[in-house]
């Protein structure tokens, strides 16, 4: 914090501390922010506790890193510019492509560092060394996971999920045992394998899309994750994970719908293009994606992909002044107009600006004229 303030009153810009743990924030005038932390020590009053920090050498600060990868510093003051401090081997072990913790204690004062150290393994192409495979095979049999934090947990799978390919580290903790460690209805076959390499090419058939609505792909493996879980085993599961009820229930939500849409699709392959509409638009864009990638049925496939692509985007030419125009008075009946006219697009009864007007004249405008209430458009069937 001394040298954050002392760079902020000599270069401008502004400061945030956090002195519990001897850091500060340097927000530069251009924006750019930096950390700084003054060097320190921690240690932990329990397994799998938060740390307390107190001063401490550079070599002491560096020993506290998760592996000798991560301990690597750079000098930065005259005349020693420059200069690499390396004092547990972490070059060594960069060049040999291996992940390696600093000591025996090492998963039991952060149990999330085994999560860290299969996703550094499978992003690098590292390989995580002999010992510390047995130390994180011992943490495992102690059940020291099962004293850590919940929102800690999702922190490490939520960062592996946003991985571009999640599944050699989702394999690989599979492999250790991890995951059913995790919650013990958490498991990755290799069915669950092969649903996590379609979404991967239904992300990628998305992103070339360009459309711009964006999405968060995690989402959509984090629904794939949970797939074959019942309805109370993804609440279980969610909850061992500190979520918010609200967030819990969302995710919940959103997997049964996409199920139940995917069984509804499946059933009726030859549904109106309208009815699919009814049954999909409530489905978030992660959701359809997920349905996407469970699809088997190529025909299914194709009209999913048409309806993310194409259908679910439709709108009519007319507008509320255009209806207005044709002699309509404002009011809720605008929405079931505009509504009428989208599902006639989708299943090609209008195509033109002309045929939509005709279609409000025919639908909605002849009763009105002859004193009789206006007819209702054919509703849509229930998903």
């Amino acid at each position: 914090a001394t040298f954050a303030r002392a760079y902020v009153q000599r270069h401008g810009g502004r400061m945030r501390s956090h002195d519990k743990f001897k850091t500060a924030m340097l927000i530069l005038p251009d924006g750019f922010q930096v950390d700084v932390a003054t060097a320190r020590t921690e240690y932990y009053e329990h397994p799998a506790a938060l740390p307390r920090v107190e001063l401490s050498s550079i070599k002491l600060d560096l020993y506290r890193r998760d592996f000798t990868i991560n301990t690597l510093a750079i000098r930065l003051n005259p005349p020693f510019f420059g200069e690499l401090l390396d004092f547990f081997g972490g070059q060594r072990d960069l060049k040999e492509k291996v992940v390696r913790v600093l000591h025996n204690l090492s998963f039991v004062e952060d149990p999330t560092r085994v999560l860290r150290a299969v996703r550094f393994e499978k992003r690098f192409g590292f390989r995580i060394g002999k010992h510390t495979l047995n130390l994180i095979q011992n943490a495992l049999r102690l059940g020291i996971l099962d004293k850590v934090d919940g929102r800690r947990l999702w922190h490490e799978i939520q960062t592996i999920l946003k991985e571009k390919r999640p599944l050699p580290a989702l394999a690989r903790l599979q492999e250790l045992r991890v995951l059913q460690a995790i919650y013990p209805k958490l498991d990755f076959p290799e069915a669950k394998a092969a649903l996590f390499q379609e979404v991967e090419g239904v992300l990628a058939w998305y992103d070339l899309l360009d459309l711009e609505e964006r999405i968060e792909p995690w989402r959509v493996f984090l629904l794939a994750l949970v797939d074959q879980m019942t309805d109370q085993e993804v609440k279980e599961f969610l909850r061992r994970l500190n979520f918010p009820e609200r967030e819990l229930e969302e995710v919940a939500s959103q997997k049964r719908t996409a199920d139940r849409a995917l069984n509804r699709v499946n059933s009726s392959p030859k549904l109106q293009a309208s009815n699919l509409y009814a049954l999909l638009s409530p489905v978030s864009v992660e959701a359809l994606l997920y349905i996407l990638a469970k699809a088997r049925d190529k025909q299914v496939k194709k009209r999913l992909s048409q309806f993310i692509a194409k259908d679910r985007l439709v709108r009519p030419m007319l507008t509320g002044e255009d209806l207005k125009a044709l002699g309509l008075k404002p009011g809720p009946i605008f929405r079931k107009v505009l509504d009428a006219l989208r599902d006639a697009r989708l299943d090609g009864l209008v195509r033109t600006r002309q045929e939509e007007e005709d279609f409000v004249r025919n639908h909605f405008l002849k009763g009105i004229a002859s004193g009789e209430a206006p007819r209702r458009e054919p509703k849509s069937i229930a998903p």
